[in-house]
């Protein structure tokens, strides 16, 4: 299979695997491989590749970055692709952005901006190094003190639009540092955590108060009732209106 995409394409392999792939792009090496879960790949814009694929059966999401994107603003360029790389921390953050797409819910932009800027950090290192980067705090946690911080921050902005690099600065880390910090700490991506204070503020509120759910949900940093309801029923299992009945 001979292609070329217009715009920065990663990919993350979720399940199954291939006996065999073998991609070469234009001007690169040849990777003769297997397909494995949790692999991140990056073929930047308009870089011709070869590529064949033997007994594939692969799930995966692939996010496209159009090239003139306000979130490469900052970011290092990256001219040659990525194949395979193992990035625990930047699985897990796609991960939770394919999850809420999948439920309906569209995460602010700001958030989305620094997850690609991240991402594109991290292979511009590899890049460098021409194998991805080794992460010596890959397994670091964060004191205490940091993730106090870091709650208390959460809990007094729950009804912001809390970025990556809110977080991060808070912590006083770089952004994909942080992420793979706070990961190793409480078993969440920063985003899903936020998600999760948010769940925890809602049920609170549907059961000890009677405002109105869109009301609830404006507090609450979503940006609609229906983003609301539909984040609540997939954390929860119910709707808002029905964990409310529970308690009436």
């Amino acid at each position: 299979m001979h292609w070329t995409s217009p715009a920065h394409l990663i990919v993350l392999t979720h399940r199954g695997r291939t006996a065999r792939t073998r991609i070469t792009p234009e001007g690169g090496r040849l990777h003769d491989i297997r397909d494995r879960p949790g692999t991140v790949s990056f073929v930047p814009a308009n870089l011709p590749r070869r590529a064949i694929y033997e007994q594939a059966d692969l799930r995966y999401s692939a996010l496209w970055i159009h090239p003139n994107a306000g979130a490469l603003a900052d970011a290092p360029a990256v001219e040659n692709a990525l194949i395979n790389a193992q990035e625990p921390a930047l699985a897990s953050l796609i991960d939770s952005l394919r999850l809420d797409l999948a439920a309906g819910c569209m995460p602010d932009d700001g958030y989305v901006e620094q997850l690609v800027s991240v991402i594109l950090r991290r292979i511009a290192a590899a890049d460098r190094t021409g194998a991805p980067r080794a992460v010596r705090d890959a397994h670091a946690s964060l004191s205490a003190t940091v993730l106090k911080r870091i709650e208390a921050y959460v809990e007094a902005h729950l009804r912001d639009a809390i970025s990556l690099s809110e977080l991060a600065g808070v912590a006083g880390l770089a952004p994909d540092s942080f992420a793979r910090r706070f990961k190793a700490t409480t078993g969440l991506a920063p985003y899903a955590f936020v998600l999760q204070q948010r769940m925890a503020r809602a049920e609170t509120m549907l059961a000890r108060s009677g405002e109105p759910i869109g009301v609830i949900a404006a507090r609450l940093g979503f940006s609609s009732q229906s983003h609301f309801t539909a984040t609540f029923r997939r954390h929860l299992d119910t709707t808002p209106q029905a964990y409310r009945r529970a308690f009436s």
